[in-house]
């Protein structure tokens, strides 16, 4: 199939690839809500929309990029099963599309991988196996596993049809906020901001497309900014969306071409940010806040624009929110006592 064959050269989706994953994606998915934040809209200065993801049916916007991978696979491809690795959503994303299509499915997470996303896997009826420290642990032994047992192994991000699929939320931007002047992408792997790039960069050019990533892994950040694909010995965040050590070839390549720019935020930002979007009662994960964390920090050259803040996902623990809620209360208590000073 044309997927395919896309797929092995490793080239970039085209708009009207998109355009026809949307065809698919809207059988099955309705839109997601864009709501206008007249809090944040005040704090930051600018007409701010939330693209609220974290609604899908797996609380985060991957889904559209499973399913429509799926639909492209050949009926060989999916009689021998698929097998993938993942911190999480991405692998809900493809345990659930498996589950539509009939298709057996093989998720590799780390052991210390978050619970709910590692429960909601099973539950959606993939074998999930966890292994190894992190993402790219895991991703070792699925790509073994793979070459073993002669599965169709799905990589998170070099996947021409992942990205075509989840592209279609930026063309549900665009039917409700014609007039966007910028939009911040929480990057990962990268298949959201690439397909958020394709979209706006080929509809109008002027409008920002900004990636954000955590200060305390930026791979990609880095690969970006020096031109080459880098990988990370260590690094650290517990936004688990955000969080790889290596940055890949075909989302690279997309970002350089299509993405104005990326910025680093700290965790403390991050959880400041969850904070936040709990006060306009979105529950958002450490990765699904990331673009509000990036909005604050860019805020001067926000000023007066219409932005749209992507909140990716939103499956988070309740630990997680907890020990945000501390980190932000502390943080606030500080900044009071230092103006008190």
């Amino acid at each position: 199939m044309g997927g395919t064959d896309r797929r092995q050269r490793l080239e970039p989706p085209t708009f009207h690839d998109i355009l026809r994953a949307r065809a698919v994606v809207q059988r099955y998915l309705p839109p997601t809500p864009l709501l206008h934040s007249p809090l944040l809209s005040e704090r930051l200065g600018c007409q701010v929309y939330l693209k609220c993801e974290q609604l899908q049916p797996i609380g985060a916007f991957k889904i559209r990029g499973g399913i429509y991978l799926m639909s492209q696979l050949s009926p060989a491809e999916r009689a021998r099963g698929v097998v993938t690795a993942s911190t999480g959503n991405h692998g809900q994303s493809i345990a659930y599309a498996a589950r539509l299509f009939g298709v057996r499915a093989i998720i590799y997470a780390p052991e210390g991988a978050n619970p709910l996303k590692v429960a909601a896997m099973r539950r959606l009826g993939a074998e999930v196996v966890l292994t190894g420290r992190d993402f790219d642990e895991a991703r070792l032994a699925c790509e073994a596993r793979a070459a073993a047992d002669g599965l169709r192994y799905i990589h998170s991000a070099n996947e021409p049809d992942l990205i075509a699929g989840v592209g279609t939320y930026a063309l549900e931007i665009l039917d409700s906020v014609p007039d966007l002047d910028a939009i911040i992408v929480p990057i990962g792997a990268g298949s959201g901001v690439c397909g958020t790039g394709i979209v706006m960069k080929t509809v109008d050019p002027a409008i920002q497309v900004i990636g954000v990533q955590a200060a305390g892994m930026p791979v990609v950040y880095e690969s970006w900014r020096k031109g080459q694909l880098l990988e990370m010995t260590d690094g650290y965040t517990f936004a688990e969306g955000i969080a790889t050590r290596v940055a890949f070839e075909l989302p690279l390549r997309i970002i350089r071409e299509r993405v104005d720019d990326i910025v680093l935020v700290s965790d403390e930002e991050i959880a400041r940010a969850m904070i936040e979007l709990l006060e306009t009662r979105i529950v958002a994960e450490g990765a699904g806040a990331a673009a509000l964390a990036a909005a604050h920090r860019i805020r001067d050259r926000l000023a007066g624009k219409t932005v749209v803040l992507v909140v990716s996902g939103g499956n988070v623990t309740l630990e997680t929110l907890r020990w945000a809620w501390g980190l932000a209360d502390a943080s606030a208590s500080e900044k009071a006592t230092e103006v008190g000073r």
